[in-house]
Parts: C-alpha cells; sequence; structure tokens
C-alpha cells in the first residue's frame, strides 16, 4: 500500500473528529484550566498553517523544545498537521546533547519559547518559531498568512517523528518513524485497551523519549482526558497520588517498572494506586515487580509491553491475569500488524516453538531506518523473507522462545548475556527475590569482573537495611535460589538511580564511585 492510498485517518485527524462531535469536551486538563478539544483542534490548525507559511512541509523536520505542558502537545500535532516530522526535545537534558540529536534528524525548524531559544542556543537552517509569541499574537488578531496557508494530506509513507535510540552513547542514533506505524499503533492501543472518552490518562513519559508520544496521543485519538502534570511533582509518591486524585486519573500508559516499585513501596498513596483502571509498564523487565507482588497494589488491570524504539514503541504485550506468572520475563504477543520471527545464527532460519532465538519484527511499525546511517539501517533492518516483496524486519539483538500458548518468553539481550561458571543467569530472577524481602525497596544486580578474569555478581539493594547482614540476605535468597544465582557483594546505596526515563541506571551502578557497601 502506498502512501498515496491511506486507508484510515491519521491520529490528527481524529483529534479533529472529536473537536468536531464534541467541541465542549476537554481535551489538556492542567492546575491552571482545561483546553477543549474544540480549542485544541483551532490552536492545531492555526500554528500548522503559520508553519506552512514558513516552509514546513513533507519530510521536513522540527525540533519541539518546550517545557511539558499545551505548547508541546500543540506544537508535536501541528508539526504533523503540516505535513512535517517532529522531533521532541527534553529541555532539562545538557544543550551539547540537544544540539547533536538536532543535527543527527537533520533538523530544520525549531518550535520553542523566547527563554528556551536563550537558554537552549539550538541552531537549525530554517526559521525559529516562538510558540509563546505566536500565541499572543493569535489571540489579538488573525495572521493573515498562515490563515491563507495551505494545508497538505497527510499520506501514510510520510514521516511522523525522529526519536533517538535510548541509552545511545556518542553521537545519538535518530530513527525515522512513518505516519504508517504511528496511526496504526495509537488505533490498536484505543481498541485493546479500552480507552475512550471515559478515559482520564496521565502524561508521565518525559518528552524527547518515544513513550511520550503514546503517553500524548493515544488519550486523544480515543478523545479521552489528558492530564498534563510537571514530571518533579509525578516522580513525588505524594505528588504523584495528589494528581491522581485532583484530576481523577484512571489510566498510566507509559510507567517503568522501577518507577512501579517506588510507588507501591509507598503505602500511604495506596488509595490512589487501586484507583487505577489501567497501568501499562515497558522499558524494563517487569518480572521483579511481579515476584515481589508489586502488582496486587495496583487497581484495575496491568499490562507489560515490550519493543523497541526502531518499531514505533510496542510490538507486543501481554494482559497479566490476577496471579501472573513470576518464574519466566514474559512479554505476550504481536500487537495488531506485527510479525515477531524467531530466527537462528545460522541462515537465519527459523527456531522451532521452544527453542531460543533472536527477535526479528517486521509489520507495519518498522521504522524506515537510521537518519543519516545507511550502513548500520542496513545491518539492523533485513530483507524479510516472510514478509511482502521488499517488506523488512529488525534485528532487535533479544533472546526469546515462543511458547505453546503463543506467548513469548523474554531471555535477555544476545550480547549482553551473563554468564557465571557456564551458568546463563537472569539478573531480574535475582532482583526480584530481592524484594521480597521487607527491609528492601530497592534491587539491581550487575556482573562485575575481578582481578582473575572471574565474573561474578553485585547487588545493589536500598532500604531500611541498617540491621540487615549480608549473611541474612543471602539466607533469603538462599532459600529459593541456586548457588550460582548468589551474588558475591551487596552495596548499600540510598536509592537506585534512574535514567531520565525512569529506568534504572545499570551503567552508574557499575561504576566504581556507585560503591556504597560499608
Amino acid at each position: 500500500m502506498t502512501g498515496e492510498q491511506t486507508a484510515e485517518p491519521s491520529y490528527v485527524d481524529a483529534i479533529a473528529a472529536r473537536a468536531a462531535a464534541a467541541p465542549g469536551a476537554p481535551a489538556l486538563v492542567t492546575a491552571e484550566g482545561v483546553l477543549t478539544y474544540g480549542e485544541l483542534a483551532a490552536r492545531i490548525d492555526g500554528l500548522a498553517r503559520l508553519l506552512v507559511a514558513r516552509g514546513v512541509g513533507p519530510e521536513q523536520v522540527c525540533a519541539v523544545a518546550l517545557e511539558r505542558g499545551p505548547h508541546a502537545v500543540v506544537a508535536m500535532a501541528a508539526v504533523s498537521r503540516a505535513g512535517g516530522a517532529f522531533l521532541t526535545l527534553d529541555v532539562d537534558a545538557p544543550p551539547p546533547r540537544l544540539r547533536a540529536m538536532a543535527d543527527s534528524a537533520r533538523t530544520g525548524f525549531l518550535l520553542t519559547t523566547a527563554a528556551l531559544a536563550e537558554k537552549l542556543r539550538l541552531a537549525v537552517p530554517g526559521p525559529t518559531v516562538l510558540v509563546d509569541e505566536e500565541a499572543g499574537a493569535r489571540s489579538e488578531g488573525p495572521w493573515e498568512p498562515s490563515a491563507r496557508a495551505a494545508l497538505p494530506r497527510i499520506t501514510a509513507s510520510s514521516l511522523a517523528y525522529v526519536s533517538h535510540t535510548s541509552g545511545s552513547t556518542g553521537t545519538p542514533n535518530a530513527v525515522l518513524i512513518e505516519h504508517r506505524g504511528l496511526t496504526r499503533y495509537l488505533r490498536f492501543m484505543v481498541r485493546d485497551y479500552g480507552l475512550g472518552p471515559h478515559t482520564i490518562a496521565l502524561q508521565l513519559a518525559p518528552l524527547g523519549y518515544d513513550a511520550s508520544v503514546r503517553d500524548t496521543f493515544a488519550p486523544l485519538v480515543a478523545g479521552a482526558r489528558l492530564v498534563l502534570a510537571d514530571r518533579s511533582v509525578l516522580l513525588r509518591a505524594e505528588g504523584f497520588a495528589e494528581t491522581v486524585r485532583r484530576f481523577g486519573v484512571d489510566t498510566v500508559l507509559s510507567a517503568t517498572p522501577s518507577l512501579l516499585t517506588f510507588l507501591t513501596r509507598h503505602e500511604t498513596i495506596a488509595a490512589e494506586l487501586r484507583g487505577l483502571r489501567l497501568t501499562v509498564s515497558s522499558g524494563e523487565s517487569l518480572r521483579p515487580f511481579l515476584a515481589a507482588d508489586g502488582h496486587r497494589a495496583l487497581g484495575g488491570r496491568l499490562v507489560n509491553q515490550y519493543g523497541p524504539t526502531e518499531c514505533t514503541m510496542t510490538s507486543t504485550r501481554l494482559h497479566l491475569p490476577e496471579r501472573p506468572e513470576t518464574s519466566a520475563d514474559l512479554i505476550g504477543t504481536p500487537i495488531d500488524g506485527v510479525a515477531v520471527r524467531l530466527l537462528d545464527d545460522d541462515g537465519p532460519d527459523p527456531v522451532a516453538d521452544g527453542e531460543v532465538g533472536e527477535i526479528h519484527i517486521a509489520g507495519a511499525g518498522v521504522a524506515r531506518g537510521y537518519c543519516g546511517r545507511p550502513a548500520l539501517t542496513a545491518e539492523r533492518f533485513l530483507p524479510d523473507p516472510a514478509g511482502p516483496p521488499g517488506a523488512r524486519m529488525y534485528r532487535t539483538g533479544d533472546l526469546a522462545r515462543r511458547r505453546p500458548d503463543g506467548n513469548l518468553e523474554y531471555l535477555g539481550r544476545g550480547d549482553r548475556q551473563i554468564k557465571i561458571r557456564g551458568y546463563r543467569v537472569d539478573p531480574a530472577e535475582i532482583e526480584g527475590e530481592l524484594l521480597g524481602h521487607p527491609a528492601v525497596t530497592g534491587a539491581v544486580v550487575t556482573a562485575e569482573t575481578d582481578g582473575q578474569g572471574r565474573t561474578y555478581l553485585v547487588a545493589h539493594v536500598s532500604g531500611a537495611l541498617d540491621g540487615v547482614t549480608d549473611a541474612a540476605l543471602r539466607a533469603h535468597l538462599a532459600r529459593t535460589l541456586p548457588f550460582h544465582l548468589m551474588p558475591r557483594r551487596f552495596a548499600r546505596i540510598a536509592r537506585v538511580p534512574t535514567t531520565s526515563t525512569g529506568k534504572a541506571d545499570r551503567r552508574a551502578l557499575s561504576s566504581p564511585a556507585a560503591d556504597r557497601t560499608p
């Protein structure tokens, strides 16, 4: 199917349709007030026409460097409505990194505010649009050039957004995602998770990461309310609870297991967590959280998602039963329009069910590739022998096996396997058992190498551990784990460090400075 044969409207069209049907319905909710769907659609349309008048069009990348809030939501959607592709930037990240991201994405335009433009000093070839000043101008009267600018039709094959691979070092790799993958994915989420006008969702993921695209636009495609709050507030247990309580939040679409572990250890916010109708986890192994019975603190449904940035955020999902399995890391089955192929190293050929293979992802969500990196694109994005002519699949580097019921069991990275005396070790299994100790509130297991080249395990633990000895922690683990899964050392830490996306920062814990063992 070509881009000119688009079978369904884009996500921006879905927002416009909701505005036409219910213009007074709440769309964006903040502490300062409410923006209705009618008002949201009008702002998107007005900014889109201004962007077209400034030269934005198909295949042109526009960096959105804005604080979380209505301006950022409008800017992202307006770029799409103008035919361009947005690149969201986390304005709290170091400016040199932001400049590297903008450069690697071949950014042509910048949407920001006057204050942030001065702070970040991002240079782009095309115009810089100061959305705070443009919003003020439009509130005083129509801006004639933008009013006359015609808006293009969004096609399935056009570039929708650019996102960078999480945890990249050096020059970040810019991933190119098309509208066909984005719109199908957002519509799938609405159907599969039962989102609708009744939903009150919380935007939780930081801007600058692809999870924020899901956080922001899946609720709006569903006609739901999207609650916007400062992320620093949401990362505090009481702040999170107050936001949920004040706005009646019932849905969280982008929570990492690390954040869920942190929240569920605070008994004072139990009522707010029980009030959630739907919680979606992604980004890390959910197994330690489940093994520690953290899911019992959540109300409603819990969904585990898996997928790389290169495949439009999510490729598989598992709706967790009331009593989930904790002996394996299950990631479920492929979402609509996605195929997961488990291939061996030789050939590669498909492996039999139950055998370990490398995950290759095919379907509509597969990215166009990496911007300006043809060799890397060719290495990771391979022809799909089981697909139609010209189809490609993404080689993830992750290992899995398919169970008889069709669910995939995730087995970790093929290039980061931990081997201890010949045994393959899954850190998530040890972390889950550690979190089952009543004094442990956080646990991350890493691998180190001693002076004789031998690999051993270090358990980094946080909590009220003043009276808990290493021997006591070993005794706790020995009840369920074999000897080869026993950490050699335990490092006490004040709290588990996390990346800006909310994942446990294992790299920081692996550094010598992270060792807090008395």
